[in-house]
Order: C-alpha cells, then sequence, then structure tokens
C-alpha cells in the first residue's frame, strides 16, 4: 500500500526537497555556463574548484555550499539570487472541467459567436501568454472575417463545418481540422457550412503585448 503525502517520513520528505533544490541549482549553474560559452574546464579554472566538483553540482548530485555559490556567482557574472529561480518560482496548472469555461466578451460576441475561455495563466517562465477558447457558433450568428490581433492562432475544428477566411484564402475546415496562421492578418468564419459549429481557438503571444 502507498503512503499518502500526509503520512510520510517527514524526515524523508525534507531529503526529497533538498534533492529538488540540488538539482535546480545544477540545472541554473549549467545554464549561466552555457549561455556564458565556459567550459566546465575553463570554470574549474576560474573558481578553483575541480572539475568533478563541478560535474556533481551541475548534476544535482551535491549540495554546494553557499561559499561555493558565491564563487561561481562571481565567475558566471550573476546574481547569486539566480541559481534558485528555477526552485523559487511556481508553476501554474489550471484545470477547466467541462462545460464550465468562463464565457468571455470578444470581438466577435456581437456576431453571436459564443467564447468559452479555458484557461489563463499572466507572467510567466516562458515570456509568453497563451489563451485557449472554445467557441461556438450557431444559427444565431453572424459572419466575421475581420478579426485582427497580434500573436499566432491554432483552431482546430470539434463540430461542424464553416469556411474560415484568412487573408485572401477561406478554408473548408470539417472536425478533425486545423488551421495554424498568423493572427495580424484578417481572419474568422465566412461560411456557414453546417451548423452548429464548435472549434478551439489557441490564441498566444509575447507577454510584454
Amino acid at each position: 500500500m502507498t503512503a499518502s503525502p500526509l503520512n510520510q517520513d517527514p524526515h524523508r520528505l525534507r531529503g526529497q526537497h533538498a534533492l529538488n533544490l540540488e538539482a535546480a541549482i545544477g540545472r541554473e549553474v549549467r545554464l549561466h555556463r552555457r549561455q556564458k560559452n565556459i567550459t566546465v574546464a575553463k570554470l574549474a579554472e576560474l573558481t578553483g574548484l575541480s572539475i568533478g566538483m563541478l560535474s556533481k553540482i551541475e548534476n544535482g548530485n551535491t549540495s554546494p555550499s553557499l561559499t561555493t555559490l558565491r564563487t561561481l556567482a562571481q565567475a558566471l557574472s550573476v546574481p547569486l539570487t539566480s541559481f534558485f529561480r528555477e526552485f523559487e518560482e511556481t508553476r501554474a496548472c489550471i484545470q477547466t472541467k467541462s462545460g464550465q469555461g468562463v464565457e468571455m466578451e470578444r470581438a466577435g460576441t456581437r456576431a453571436g459567436h459564443q467564447y468559452n475561455l479555458l484557461g489563463h495563466i499572466g507572467s510567466n517562465a516562458s515570456g509568453v501568454i497563451v489563451e485557449p477558447y472554445l467557441i461556438t457558433l450557431t444559427e444565431a450568428s453572424d459572419v466575421f472575417p475581420t478579426f485582427q490581433h497580434g500573436g499566432i492562432e491554432t483552431i482546430y475544428m470539434l463540430e461542424g463545418e464553416i469556411g474560415y477566411r484568412h487573408g485572401e484564402k477561406i478554408y473548408h475546415l470539417s472536425p478533425g481540422d486545423t488551421l495554424f496562421f498568423d493572427a495580424d492578418a484578417p481572419h474568422g468564419p465566412e461560411v456557414f457550412t453546417q451548423l452548429p459549429a464548435k472549434f478551439l481557438s489557441v490564441i498566444s503571444y509575447p507577454q510584454n503585448t
């Protein structure tokens, strides 16, 4: 029988926590070293640490002292705190149960297009914002082929059939079809072949825009 997290030995949990920290520090040391185009041998020369010790640090097999980390930070010309960045950052994960997406007002709403936002993560380490929508078109919906916004968009057709315009071309989409495009060009559903229609729209753009 597998013990639940609440029943696990606290000493074991602290040990796992330490191992995660060592691995995170090791990955950051390796990342900064490679970004500076410094070999392990050169870093050993700059810090006075042995190649074997540096290898253990980068692979997360040892817990470097604060003095060692300070020496590495000086040799790599980075803040000491940069080694802890990956460990301290929270990694967001959002689950949206069926039928619980938040209904949103967007440009096509006035044309009778229903938008359900399936999740949203703001500032994150990737530097990219991704917004997934479930879009529903019904008999009450109007065509709206003039969306324009920054970023990249991916459409995955789930139900029904439509003609989707991008720039000067119309693409016929049926269930299972995907359209991936630069969203700065005029785009949107222009021909309703079979309704109701549903498709996933995933928009991605830099988070500084």
